[in-house]
């Protein structure tokens, strides 16, 4: 789970590092739309995968898999975006649904997984 965690937090701060370029950096409206949309599913589902580590601890075992279906979620749906926001072939717009579905499926794997209760 380390492996995850480490990832989560690098991952973390290339979200808030799109959210700023966004903001400061780029002058193309699409652009900047694309960017904030991928700082802001990024960080977001940073943060269920940080979460996911005390929820498996605490009895949701199906926790660990979700985290990396967040994590693959934010390279695949935030770095497509990205990469188009600043210059890249527009083609991988049709990559951004894949993410998409892997943020899906890590919340179905959390839902499942917590589907018993608790030790809190």
């Amino acid at each position: 789970m380390r492996n995850w965690l480490m990832l989560a937090a690098a991952l973390g701060f290339l979200s808030v590092a799109a959210g700023a370029l966004a903001a400061h950096g780029l002058s193309d409206p699409a652009a900047q739309g694309w960017l904030r949309t991928a700082g802001e599913y990024g960080l977001l589902h940073v943060l269920a995968s940080l979460v996911c580590a005390p929820l498996a601890q605490a009895g949701a075992p199906g926790a660990k898999r979700a985290a990396p279906l967040f994590l693959a979620g934010v390279v695949i749906f935030s770095g497509a975006l990205a990469t188009m926001a600043l210059g890249g072939p527009r083609w991988l717009g049709a990559v951004v649904p894949v993410g998409g579905t892997l943020f899906l499926a890590g919340w179905a794997v959390l839902a499942w997984s917590l589907r018993r209760g608790l030790r809190l």
